[in-house]
């Protein structure tokens, strides 16, 4: 581990605790106000958020694998400084750096419902390898009766275009009976049609197969209806050029090692993110992103 758990209790407060989660990983568990939550300092990951008198809105696989040098599979990973797969290098983890790295708890501020927990990541030489450019990131998580992420970036010289991404992993009763609101008439590549431009004409949008959509609107909002959860989850962006929208299906599912065969109907990725088309412009001048999550019941 490459923090001190020790050093780490003087955030430690009523309702919050630090210490060792899944994989020995350490982590902020909060409990307070009748909102809990948890974020582990690995990949600034939020793993856990109910907000008072609801179920747990985030998914976590069953068979992530939760080992310092991979990522979370589930929750809210930050994707930085790209998004897929390296353009030109192989070998380089796919949605870049930032959500297998350690960062650094730099504060926690209670609240009377729930808690909001600051985390940065900067670069060092390992980071500098992998893109030679020194950065400094921000992600701050408000746990609450709405969860709002917020990722704030620099980059010191010249302006360097990057992707940046909130991977939410959401639970969902069934995704093949969820309604996805806010998205039709625009624009979206799809990755699984080998990265055609389409134009989506349904409203709302169901999930009926393998599904990896980019969408193009500035701060669109957008909400899904679970009627098998009895639930509706509502997403307002800020800063965000694109919206995408994943679930991996059967097929997909049985290939990929840190998820389970069975677990794509319980899960959606709706994800705030400034790629592709919409990637950030990063220089001095600080740029963030944020999303704000509700749930309301139905």
């Amino acid at each position: 581990m490459t923090d001190d758990l020790a050093a780490l209790q003087r955030f430690a407060t009523d309702g919050v605790i630090i210490d060792r989660g899944a994989g020995g990983l350490t982590r902020v568990a909060i409990d307070r106000g009748g909102a809990t939550g948890e974020v582990f300092l690995h990949g600034a990951t939020v793993t856990r958020w109910r907000p008072p008198g609801s179920g747990e809105a985030l998914w976590v696989s069953g068979s992530s694998r939760w080992l310092a040098d991979a990522p979370i599979r589930g929750g809210i990973p930050v994707c930085f400084p790209w998004f897929g797969p390296h353009p030109t290098r192989s070998e380089l983890p796919a949605h870049g750096f930032a959500r297998v790295r350690a960062w650094t708890l730099v504060a926690i501020e209670p609240q009377d419902v729930g808690a909001r927990v600051v985390m940065e990541l900067r670069d060092d030489e390992a980071t500098r390898a992998q893109w030679p450019h020194r950065f400094h990131l921000r992600l701050s998580a408000t746990f609450a009766r709405e969860l709002t992420i917020a990722l704030t970036a620099t980059v010191d010289g010249d302006e360097v275009v990057c992707d940046a991404a909130l991977h939410t992993y959401l639970a969902v009763g069934d995704v093949r009976q969820v309604a996805l609101h806010g998205l039709s008439g625009l624009t979206f590549i799809d990755k699984v049609q080998a990265g055609q431009r389409l134009i989506d004409g349904a409203a709302p949008l169901h999930i009926a197969g393998e599904t990896d959509r980019v969408y193009f609107a500035a701060d669109r909002a957008v909400r899904f209806d679970d009627p098998s959860a009895r639930r509706s989850l509502s997403f307002t962006p800020a800063g965000a050029g694109a919206t995408v929208v994943w679930n991996p299906w059967i097929d997909k599912a049985k290939r990929m090692a840190d998820f389970g065969d069975d677990e794509w109907p319980g899960m959606l990725c709706v994800e705030t993110a400034n790629v592709a088309d919409a990637a950030w412009r990063l220089g001095a001048t600080a740029r963030t992103m944020r999303v704000t999550i509700a749930v309301s019941p139905r």
